[in-house]
């Protein structure tokens, strides 16, 4: 589950939330309307108004001790941000050993999930040569390895052409289920394939949320009006 009742005042922010376990929830809006600080708070890049309260699977994590890596969360964004040293299979394996987890074993691990993500054969490659589209399923792989509750997603497919956005959006979908999932999206494409709920950012605050279904039927739903015009 998530909740969240944050502020960022220099930004004139203000986020009241509350998400369900299992779900995936859709977040959209207009640019600077704050998709991107949502994100950062739950992932803890960055820190709420003194007095703010995020609760990440019945974990408070609004103070600035709890970083990224004491939340039981992994984020992808557009950028891979692989490590350029690394070889795919280590790029992957790399949080596991952070984790404490053997190096036999994180690798074994590893192996396992890149299969899964389609790019078993691309193992000991480095990122340079690897295209974008199979960079960003080598960082899907290693933000599932770690095996988070919570999985954010900041605009994954933004960079994706067309055909490489179909594969990758069928393996997102996949990494999904069992979690619980935060989306940041300006594609519809993505909502209908692996969103339940959606949050509509406007004038500094969540100003719409419900299921996708029932807000996309409501004709005063910002959700219709953001995609549909009216």
């Amino acid at each position: 589950m998530i909740e969240m009742h944050a502020a960022l005042a220099q930004r004139g922010l203000t986020f009241d939330l509350k998400h369900p376990q299992g779900r995936t929830l859709a977040v959209i809006g207009r640019n600077g309307t704050g998709k991107s600080s949502l994100i950062g708070l739950l992932s803890g890049l960055l820190v709420p108004d003194q007095g703010g309260s995020i609760m990440l699977d019945g974990q408070e994590v609004a103070s600035p001790w709890i970083g990224p890596n004491k939340r039981p969360i992994t984020l992808l964004s557009q950028d891979p941000t692989l490590f350029p040293h690394l070889s795919a299979l280590d790029n992957v394996a790399y949080g596991l050993r952070a984790g404490g987890m053997s190096k036999g074993e994180a690798r074994e691990r590893a192996r396992v999930h890149i299969g899964e993500c389609g790019i078993g054969e691309l193992a000991d490659r480095k990122p340079h040569q690897m295209s974008g589209g199979q960079q960003q399923r080598v960082a899907l792989a290693r933000a599932i390895a770690v095996e988070p509750k919570i999985l954010l997603l900041d605009e994954p497919l933004a960079a994706m052409d067309v055909a490489a956005a179909v594969q990758l959006r069928q393996l997102i979908k996949n990494a999904l289920k069992g979690r619980t999932g935060v989306v940041v999206t300006h594609d519809m494409a993505d909502i209908s394939a692996f969103a339940d709920d959606v949050a509509v950012l406007a004038d500094g605050d969540v100003s719409d949320y419900g299921p996708v279904k029932d807000r996309l039927n409501d004709e005063n739903s910002k959700l219709r009006k953001y995609f549909l015009g009216f």
